[in-house]
């Protein structure tokens, strides 16, 4: 029921979808349909996996150099790169920030009143920064604008190279310092998460292929990124699957706000927006 009509739409049923002779035998087995543990694993007919024990041998793929050292970032940022200047003279200004929904991937368009300090908008109370770093071409961009609706307290940043659809690099924090220092990171290693915590990092999953993608044992990965999603609740997200709506916040077909390289945009006008609201 769950595969058959999926494998009719793409004409792919003679070979998937259904357990009988003739089709490809990719079959799980589970005793509970509800917590769908995943005992016995089968593909092209062969047990590859049992009691969460790899059966089969996975060669290595070597994979070439071009698909490596993707993050180009073109310079090395520092915490200017993530201020967003205040109009002259104010003390306080209306923002617009990108309001993230548990367990969706559409978002709201918020407005916020953020003071302003040292001639530029400070992130305040729920409301962190978010900025998308240009990372294919090496120009050195920096698009920011304000996020809400993580619950990250204290000082704090976390960078992904994952973001559909472009996969620039998306980093959202409380501290521009910190920020910086996270997309630094991802920089030096290839793409990845990191999260940062208090002027230290916290946590960090290598993707060195194209930025998207590990070479090492899923084992490996999959602990790594529980290690991730403990360190963003350490940092006071309570989000269930925050990471995955970190990941789209850059896709721009998804109502309301997203962040991309041209800058914030409104989705219900497919228009590129001011982040800051203007009296006229």
């Amino acid at each position: 029921m769950a595969t058959i009509n999926t494998a009719t739409h793409f004409g792919l049923e003679r070979e998937l979808g259904s357990i009988a002779p003739g089709r490809r035998a990719d079959l799980i087995l589970t005793s509970d349909l509800r917590a769908l543990p995943i005992e016995v694993v089968y593909a092209h007919g062969k047990k590859v996996a049992e009691a969460g024990e790899m059966l089969a041998d996975c060669p290595h793929y070597d994979w070439p150099q071009a698909a490596r050292e993707t993050v180009r970032l073109g310079k090395v940022l520092a915490a200017d790169d993530f201020n967003i200047p205040a109009p002259a003279g104010a003390n306080a200004v209306k923002a617009k920030v990108i309001g993230v929904v548990e367990n969706q991937a559409p978002t709201k368009a918020l407005t916020f009143e953020l003071p302003v300090t040292e001639n530029r908008v400070q992130a305040t109370g729920e409301v962190c920064q978010i900025a998308l770093v240009e990372r294919h071409r090496a120009t050195g961009q920096v698009t920011n604008a304000f996020v809400s609706g993580f619950g990250y307290e204290g000082e704090m940043a976390i960078a992904s190279t994952v973001a559909h659809d472009s996969h620039h690099m998306i980093v959202v924090g409380t501290s521009r310092a910190m920020m910086a220092a996270a997309a630094n990171r991802l920089g030096e290693i290839g793409g990845g998460v990191t999260v940062w915590k208090d002027g230290e990092e916290i946590s960090l999953v290598e993707l060195p292929i194209a930025g998207l993608m590990s070479d090492s044992p899923a084992r490996e990965v999959a602990n790594k990124a529980q290690a991730m999603v403990d360190a963003m609740a350490a940092c006071g997200c309570s989000l269930n699957n925050a990471y995955m709506q970190h990941s789209l916040l850059a896709l721009v077909v998804i109502p309301e706000l997203r962040i991309s390289d041209m800058g914030l945009v409104d989705v219900r006008t497919f228009e590129i927006t001011d982040v800051l609201e203007t009296n006229d």
